[in-house]
Parts: structure tokens; C-alpha cells; sequence
């Protein structure tokens, strides 16, 4: 896993921002965060938020922990040794960032979307 693609990737989502949480790098909507990665060596690399149908199915693979006080809410964390390919880290990442998105009210969500926001109510 490269920081760097990790970091492109997550930047790249619409809205998404990065900001320094924890000595990690949070990568958020809104403030909300969707994904964590660790610019130093630790124990744990990369942090998401995954749907709670695959939550156990991503905890047996090698190298794939639940995340430290988030486990609750479905994160799984990569440790150093994951070896997930990019092909398969894309849409996880992708659904965290959908998961966090779909938390947020429905006019934030459609100005992210590229939807047209109606107009207010007179």
C-alpha cells in the first residue's frame, strides 16, 4: 500500500479535505471523518469505515484488524502487513466515504453529488 496513492485517492473524492487528527492524517466530508492513515511507521497504517455486511469478512483477512475504538462502528484498521491491492482498497475506500456521505443531510449530499440544490422554501 503506498501513503501516497492513498492520499491521492482520498483527495480526489468530491468534498473530501485532509486534517491532522490524532498524528494521523483524517481524510473527511464535513468534518466527518472517513478514513485515517498514519504518515509515521506505527502499527497501524490505514483506518476506514466499512458496511457491517463485510466488517467480519475484512477482519479475516491477513493483516486486517478491527480499528482501535472504532470497532463499534464498523472500521477495520490495515496493519502494516495487509497486503490489500489498490484494486480491491478503491472501493473500500470508496464506501467509507459513501457511508460517511449518506450521514450527512440531504442538500450536503446532493451539493457533492453535482446535484441541482432546490431552491429554499419562501
Amino acid at each position: 500500500m503506498s501513503l501516497s496513492w492513498v492520499r491521492s485517492f482520498c483527495r480526489q473524492l468530491p468534498g473530501a479535505t485532509e486534517e491532522m487528527k490524532w498524528e494521523k492524517l483524517a481524510f473527511c466530508i464535513d468534518g466527518k471523518i472517513f478514513a485515517l492513515l498514519s504518515l509515521e511507521p506505527d502499527a497501524v497504517m490505514l483506518c476506514f469505515k466499512c458496511a457491517p455486511e463485510a466488517f467480519a469478512e475484512l477482519t479475516d483477512l491477513p493483516g486486517v484488524i478491527q480499528a482501535p475504538y472504532f470497532a463499534r462502528r464498523q472500521w477495520v484498521a490495515l496493519e502494516p502487513t495487509a497486503n490489500l491491492p489498490r484494486s480491491q482498497l478503491a472501493p473500500l475506500l470508496r464506501t467509507s466515504y459513501d457511508l460517511v456521505l449518506a450521514k450527512l443531510p440531504r442538500y450536503r449530499q446532493n451539493q457533492l453529488r453535482g446535484a441541482p440544490v432546490p431552491p429554499a422554501a419562501e
